[in-house]
């Protein structure tokens, strides 16, 4: 049961990514955000852990890009 469950997600996950619009690093971003981890992430888009949450820095740092202050 335990496994049927985890191919439906996959399959899910898959159809997700077939619809989504954007880069790789904006479909790891979005799949980040729905708690899929990097490993997960790095299968489902078919690349490394480490491409995944090189790209996953690169998106919360231009997110959190300092205002800077007025004199």
């Amino acid at each position: 049961m335990e496994d049927n469950n985890e191919r439906i997600e996959k399959l899910l996950a898959l159809l997700l990514i077939e619809n989504m619009r954007g880069s790789q690093k904006d479909k790891a971003y979005k799949l980040s955000l729905s708690g899929f981890t990097n490993s997960e992430i790095a299968d489902l888009l078919d690349t490394t852990p480490q491409v995944i949450a090189t790209h996953l820095y690169e998106s919360r740092k231009t997110k959190k890009k300092p205002k800077k202050k007025k004199p």
